[in-house]
């Protein structure tokens, strides 16, 4: 699991990375763009475009903006679908329109982990077909959803709890965030009217986790015979309280989300990332980065049969029916037989791409050792589903596969790295569309491995905070979460025109890098 630092060890950390890593010359920032993660001061737009690449667009939400964009191969700006909040992972629909999670600028009690709680669908026009908000005092959406083949949308959700809830379910007290874990849901809503939205299916991780901390508690056992549940005793011991001070610079560097508290740090214990739907199974695939395990639930369930352990095509009701990357997590090896470190963008390949049925994931923070730099991967893996449905386990009690069947690592290895946000996905041509998203970088690899095309978002917007100040360009500046190869072909981009803008859109301009003092 992810080491989690103090915030009080945060704030020097934010401290040092805000002053370092730009003081080098230009010449030495060429030299080491290899490590610059976010990509200050190195050259943006096209900088590889291979000939004979499939005929498509590329789809991005622009940073700091309630702007999507659509280029070209040559990155030209060819649309753009306006909102009125920050645009977080836009969904392009067969009729032109975007599905976008909206960064809700007033929403309560959450504020880091990927909070957004607005959901919103914009035709090509730019007219808001529906604006449904998810979040209050107990709830809200978060970083990922998926649209349905019906129109219905599932989503990523945190609920809060309190410190005495998470006890009464056999969580050791150490492991608990003083105002209480927010635990995870998946929820189905079904689009009403303009701003309404109906809650018709739901899945809680509270219904499906084991403990031997307590055995008093009904959810007590073993977890290493019950891999269908989360181990509840998962994580890092709560470090100390942070101080008023500490909150206090943490609030003015604008860091640590805007509700945070002295009570609610490490409250996001899960962190689900992501979410992919397969309709041919009726099952879901989630990521959570803080297990670095990916997994597969039933949505053939019922809500009921959902928090029961019976039910539904696999008849496990709710239960994981898979899961990948940690299985140290339900006690079937230790650290050196993990795969996973913090991934994000789980996703299935669908038919009629190679390797239909394949799950592909981006594994952001794989370390080298103690004396090397941590690097980043893409993975496709094969879920093997056997005749009566349920999912291949190894003779080691771990499930299939052992290893990827395909992965895209760096030639040098270090160069690509994206130790948190982005994502990858399969190409009708057998490409791997990549998203490295701190750095706001897109790019397409062949099976080979070989980079055709290569793009740098030189894009960012001007939404400001609530209270009228600029947001800090530092150091996330071109940073994107989710970026989307369309073909040509899409039924969203038939018989729409798509020539370049004009004028094409500003770019944002970095403040020069500050100068380096020059040694006597």
């Amino acid at each position: 699991m992810k080491k989690t630092l103090s915030y009080l060890s945060i704030i020097v950390f934010l401290l040092l990375l805000s002053n370092c890593g730009d003081k080098k010359s230009e010449e030495e920032s060429a030299d080491k763009k290899d490590r610059n993660m976010f990509g200050h001061y190195i050259p943006r737009g096209i900088t590889v475009n291979s000939e004979n690449l499939s005929p498509g667009y590329i789809m991005f939400p622009v940073t700091n903006s309630a702007s999507t964009y659509l280029i070209n191969r040559k990155g030209e700006v060819v649309h753009e679908w306006k909102g009125n909040y920050g645009v977080f992972n836009p969904y392009l629909m067969d009729d032109g329109s975007v599905v976008i999670g909206a960064n809700d600028p007033d929403y309560p009690v959450f504020g880091f982990g990927g909070p957004y709680g607005r959901i919103q669908k914009i035709t090509w026009e730019g007219k808001m077909l529906w604006d449904f908000e998810y979040a209050d005092t107990t709830q809200i959406v978060h970083h990922d959803f998926a649209v349905m083949p019906n129109g219905n949308v599932l989503a990523l959700a945190y609920e809060t709890s309190s410190y005495e809830y998470a006890l009464a379910l056999g969580r050791k007290p150490e492991f608990i965030p003083r105002s209480g874990p927010w635990m995870e849901k998946i929820i189905e809503i079904e689009p009403q009217g303009t701003s309404g939205g109906k809650i018709v299916w739901e899945w809680r991780v509270e219904d499906h986790l084991i403990q031997e901390y307590d055995e008093a508690k009904p959810n007590y056992g073993n977890p290493q015979e019950h891999p269908e549940l989360f181990n509840f005793n998962l994580g890092d011991s709560i470090p100390d309280r942070i101080t008023r001070d500490s909150l206090d610079i943490l609030k003015a560097m604008g860091r640590g989300g805007r509700n945070l508290t002295l009570d609610n740090p490490h409250s996001d214990i899960y962190h689900f990332n992501a979410i992919n739907y397969n309709a041919d199974l009726d099952q879901i695939a989630f990521s959570s980065p803080e297990l670095s395990e990916v997994f597969i639930i039933d949505h053939s369930v019922t809500t009921e049969e959902a928090a029961s352990h019976q039910g539904g095509k696999s008849g496990k009701g709710g239960d994981l029916l898979y899961r990948w990357g940690n299985p140290e997590n339900y006690m079937q090896g230790d650290s050196t037989d993990r795969k996973l470190y913090y991934q994000h963008d789980i996703r299935w390949i669908e038919k009629g791409k190679p390797g239909a049925g394949n799950l592909t994931l981006y594994n952001n923070d794989i370390p080298m050792g103690p004396d090397s730099l941590n690097y980043s991967a893409i993975y496709e893996i094969n879920p093997v589903l056997m005749q009566d449905g349920a999912y291949e386990m190894m003779v080691n009690n771990r499930f299939a596969p052992e290893e990827a069947v395909w992965s895209y690592v760096a030639k040098d290895t270090i160069s690509f790295y994206g130790s948190f946000i982005s994502g990858a996905h399969r190409m009708e041509n057998g490409n791997t569309f990549i998203n490295e998203g701190p750095k706001g970088r897109f790019f397409e690899v062949t099976p080979d491995r070989e980079v055709v095309w290569e793009y740098l978002t030189p894009y960012r917007g001007n939404i400001h905070k609530p209270n009228g100040d600029p947001r800090n360009a530092m150091n996330g500046t071109f940073s994107v979460f989710r970026a989307t190869f369309v073909p040509a072909d899409h039924p969203a981009l038939q018989g729409k025109e798509l020539k370049p803008l004009d004028p094409q859109p500003e770019v944002f301009m970095m403040p020069p890098p500050p100068k380096e003092d020059k040694k006597e």
